[in-house]
């Protein structure tokens, strides 16, 4: 048994489409036919270009938001909506907020240095 997998070419990655939605953030079911359209995904794989592409700010398994018009389907796997997406339709990327640890005494002491510094700049002006 040969496993087969999409590998993106060029600047492109694979991405694997969330679900549509059939139910508002407030609870109401929708019908088949008002589907909200997602866009939204997880990054299957990367081009081998934009893993070696330090300003590529995108990662395997990352949920980015892409731009849908462009993007190729792949029928490659049941019950899965893969597309191939050119690097420039990716739009945003999904992050979560890190904790930001509180300025230290020594981080408060230079920013007051420099800022007195600053301030003895101007005044000798």
């Amino acid at each position: 048994m040969v496993d087969e997998y999409v590998e993106p070419l060029g600047r492109r990655i694979v991405i694997r489409k969330d679900e549509s939605k059939h139910q508002t953030r407030g609870g109401i079911v929708l019908p088949d036919q008002a589907e909200i359209p997602t866009i939204t995904g997880r990054v299957v794989e990367i081009s081998v270009e934009l893993q070696n592409d330090p300003d590529f700010p995108v990662r395997k398994y990352d949920k980015v938001l892409f731009h849908p018009k462009d993007a190729i389907p792949v029928d490659f796997e049941p019950d899965n909506l893969l597309y191939v997406v050119d690097a420039d339709n990716v739009v945003a990327v999904f992050r979560r907020a890190e904790h930001r640890r509180p300025p230290s005494e020594e981080d408060t002491d230079e920013v007051d240095e420099w800022s007195a510094r600053d301030d003895w700049d101007d005044l000798e002006d």
